[in-house]
């Protein structure tokens, strides 16, 4: 159940009520935001926002748009509401409560900012006040925000992305002569390169690491194109299917990977279906980390791993599709 209080005239003591869809199943309403802090260990502040319609003190969040991507979510409404234009770090735990009778459920990210702030009072949030993790807690209005405060304070502030992709859709083995380390992405691989070029900024400036096959460097070239993402490709992510069956060499991936993760620059790989889970579980293993029971990936999605900065130690790890 909800611990949020009631605000008589709000939006949502007004709010009409919804209609059951068919079989009973209530669809939560999502929203996404983020704990957005700045400083370094002793002095970290985080930012919190006024609105003046409800009269509360909260951490920035909003609704999800149809069609839209969580992390895109996340990035927008931490952006509206503060002025500044959010890094998404690590996960935090989601919430799910009661709204109104409604199932909702919040996805949350630690963040930091890049830029200037660009704030400026309005209807909806009318100021923007940066204060420590603790004098944070006690402002703000609701308890479940407060968890989500704790969750933040409970781990690593400081981390780095390691993003694990397949790459998006390019056809079949057998529907083209010729080179297989040649075949491009087919309309709906190159959507999902466009689509990623949107989403993956949220995660910073990412390095990308590319098999040599054609259809991994198209994946990722929209992306690194539009945000100045250096970019190379690696022999040893590739998967050759030139002859009878695929050709991968593990263990070289593994070794390649290690060596990224050594050097603690946020990094985008882009690999093989045929690689991807087993580089998911060797840094999984590397870490000392619990592996999902279902680490395989669609093609055009991909894995988040937020490595620790003080320690190297995974913090979280999320998994997402290109598209919604």
């Amino acid at each position: 159940m909800s611990d949020r209080p009631r605000v008589p005239g709000s939006a949502a003591d007004t709010a009409p009520e919804r209609g059951i869809p068919p079989g009973g199943y209530l669809e939560p309403i999502r929203a996404a935001g983020a704990v957005l802090w700045r400083g370094g260990p002793g002095a970290r502040e985080v930012a919190l926002v006024h609105r003046p319609e409800r009269a509360d003190w909260t951490l920035p969040k909003g609704k999800v748009k149809n069609r839209e991507h969580v992390l895109g979510a996340a990035v927008r409404e931490t952006a509206e509401e503060t002025g500044l234009l959010p890094v998404l770090g690590r996960r935090l735990p989601p919430q799910r409560y009661l709204k109104d009778g409604w199932p909702k459920q919040v996805e949350w990210w630690a963040a930091t900012a890049r830029g200037e702030s660009r704030f400026e009072p309005g209807d909806e949030v009318d100021a923007l006040e940066w204060l420590p993790v603790d004098r944070a807690r006690d402002r703000l209005t609701y308890g479940s925000d407060a968890e989500v405060l704790d969750e933040f304070a409970a781990g690593p502030a400081e981390t780095v992305p390691l993003v694990l992709l397949r790459h998006a859709s390019a056809g079949s083995k057998g529907g083209r002569d010729g080179d297989d380390l040649l075949r491009p992405l087919d309309a709906e691989g190159r959507g999902d390169a466009d689509a990623l070029a949107r989403v993956l900024p949220a995660l910073g400036t990412l390095r990308v690491v590319s098999s040599e096959a054609a259809r991994c460097v198209e994946t990722m070239t929209p992306y690194s194109a539009a945000n100045c993402a250096p970019m190379r490709t690696e022999r040893a992510f590739t998967a050759d299917s030139a002859q009878a069956g695929t050709t991968v060499d593990a263990e070289a991936a593994r070794a390649a990977l290690d060596a990224l993760i050594d050097e603690g620059v946020p990094t985008a790989v882009c690999t093989h279906g045929e690689l991807v889970s087993g580089l998911v579980r060797a840094a999984l293993g590397r870490l000392d980390a619990p592996v999902p029971q279902q680490l395989s990936l669609r093609k055009g999605a991909f894995w988040v791993l937020h490595l620790s900065c003080a320690d190297g130690r995974l913090a979280a790890m999320e998994r997402h599709s290109a598209r919604v």
